[in-house]
């Protein structure tokens, strides 16, 4: 019989159908509303459509589904086409009790987790066209739904990666030649479906890696997944596309477990957004992700360049933002151990940046007093930091030079760093004689803790010994006493000079002490024993 066309549909102008009007308007309800009940044949009609679902071919679906007397072909590669299509025509049963395409399709949908794996992504190639339907979105949750399924099955089975095969009777995954070979030259079986899903848009890559929480899938395989994607990805990607990838890449990171992603993978995605103005929102989750890790990081992570414009040549705000970050994480986490392997690294990149003749002073000190006292046992490594700093930016004034030596707790300075000081034309002349009063405050403290001079019988030391060693005593305090008088306009380098004897000789009183105190520990040992200790303690002169 033939065919009769009286009804001329334009579709997304991408192509003209000439349809039979009755034919098509008794199985769609927006057919029926448009022409109402009228069987009139006279005269011919045009329809114009803007926003057909799927364009010509999903028109062309549907048409074929009504001339074929409302027995539908559905399967995974046009679910969606057709449910999509079906909705926007409100596809209905016919007069004489025909199929209803969106029943059909509907129904088709409930059957979507006995799908294998290659019709789930056959259907989800689909689904990427029509992510902007509202329609399509039941659709496509469930077929990532049982894509995750499927993936979280995988990894409760056997390692043996044939078991992912299309011949595989474990589940039926039926992966096509490329991903199977894939799978066989693979040497994770965790990761044999990185490639399979490389076409997903980055919003569908989004909503699966959200089920997959929802799922408790593995966060480090998601985080490998999602490395893997981005690298992919970035090979053929425009500026922006990369940008928009990164921002998602972090956002999911941002929600996995700590544990689950290393430091190392965190500084290798604060490489790959370099250059790439990305939102401030996912650059904070980044930094603070980092800072809370801050403990496993190494120098090479924090020598990262400072963005265009600054002077500086390493980002020092950076690596502020991180030292904030990872104190803000509260006391309880903080331990010891972790804020003094901080504080060691906050020291090596001192020693690092202090070169840099960019680097104000403001930005230096800050970064050397970032941490607390309690963070350094020693502070000999940020004293040399300071001497490199000091001795690069000789232009500084004497309040700013001070500025930085702020930062130095000089009781935590060992002896020979003390001795440097005092010898080190860079540091401000008060920074010196802080240092000797701490160390002649140290010292006094030894010689308080030995036995006193009764208890020294034994000993061969002359008076005339004595009377030398109440002399440097005497000496030892007369630097608190000249401290006091100290006036900055005076010969500098004569007063250096005497300092740095005084200094010597306060070095050779601490050795003579602490040998002193070992001799009598001796002592005291083989007295205890019941043997005689016929040993002469040290001359405090010599």
């Amino acid at each position: 019989m033939e065919a009769y066309c009286d009804l001329e549909v334009d579709v997304n102008g991408e192509e003209t159908f000439m349809v039979d009007k009755k034919i098509v308007a008794q199985y769609s309800g927006k057919f029926t509303k448009l022409f109402g009940k009228s069987n009139s044949t006279t005269g011919k009609f045009k329809v114009i459509f803007h926003d057909f679902p799927g364009g010509a071919e999903g028109f062309e679906l549907m048409l074929r589904f009504c001339y074929n007397n409302g027995k539908p072909d559905i399967g995974p590669q046009n679910l969606i086409l057709a449910h999509c299509a079906a909705q926007f025509m409100e596809m209905k049963e016919s007069v004489s009790g025909g199929c209803n395409l969106l029943e059909q399709t509907e129904k088709s949908m409930r059957e979507i987790s006995y799908w294998t794996w290659s019709e789930l992504l056959i259907a989800l190639k689909q689904c990427q066209n029509f992510v902007l339907i509202t329609d399509s979105c039941a659709v496509l949750e469930k077929c990532l739904d049982s894509l995750v399924a499927k993936l979280v099955f995988s990894s409760e089975v056997s390692p043996c990666p044939s078991s992912c095969s299309p011949d595989s009777s474990g589940f039926r995954f039926s992966c096509d030649s490329k991903s199977s070979e894939s799978i066989k030259t693979n040497s994770s079986r965790s990761t044999w479906w990185f490639e399979d899903l490389l076409f997903l848009s980055l919003m569908l890559v989004e909503m699966l890696v959200k089920l997959m929480f929802s799922r408790k899938f593995d966060h480090v395989v998601i985080s490998k997944f999602l490395l893997f994607y981005q690298k992919a990805k970035f090979s053929t990607s425009a500026t922006e596309e990369k940008r928009k990838i990164i921002e998602m890449v972090i956002d999911m990171h941002f929600n996995m477990d700590r544990s689950s992603v290393s430091c190392k993978t965190l500084f290798g995605i604060l490489r790959v957004t370099l250059g790439l103005n990305i939102n401030k929102c996912s650059r904070n989750k980044l930094e603070n992700m980092i800072g809370l890790q801050l403990d496993q990081a190494t120098l090479d992570n924090l020598l990262v360049p400072s963005p265009y414009g600054i002077s500086y040549l390493y980002d020092v705000n950076l690596v502020l933002r991180f030292l904030k970050a990872f104190l803000h994480r509260g006391t309880c986490l903080v331990t010891p151990i972790r804020i003094r392997k901080v504080a060691s690294l906050v020291d090596m990149y001192l020693a690092e940046i202090a070169p840099d003749p960019s680097l104000k002073p403001s930005k230096f000190l800050a970064l050397a007093t970032a941490l607390p006292d309690s963070a350094r046992d020693s502070y000999d490594e940020l004293f040399h930091a300071m001497d490199m700093y000091l001795e690069v930016h000789t232009g500084l004034s004497e309040e700013e030079r001070l500025k930085i030596c702020c930062g130095l707790n000089y009781e935590k300075l060992s002896a020979e760093a003390c001795l440097h000081l005092s010898q080190n034309k860079n540091f401000p002349s008060k920074s010196t004689v802080q240092a000797l009063i701490i160390q002649q405050s140290k010292l006094k403290n030894l010689l308080l803790a030995t036995p006193s001079s009764t208890s020294f019988t034994d000993s061969p030391c002359s008076s005339s010994d004595a009377g030398k060693r109440g002399n440097k005593d005497k000496t030892s305090e007369q630097v608190v006493l000249y401290a006091g008088n100290f006036d900055t306009s005076v010969d500098n380098e004569k007063l250096r000079a005497h300092l740095q004897g005084m200094q010597w000789r306060v070095m050779e009183l601490e050795k003579v002490c602490r040998k002193m105190q070992s001799q009598m520990a001796k002592m005291a040992k083989s007295k205890a024993s019941g043997h005689s200790y016929a040993r002469s303690l040290p001359k405090l002169c010599s």
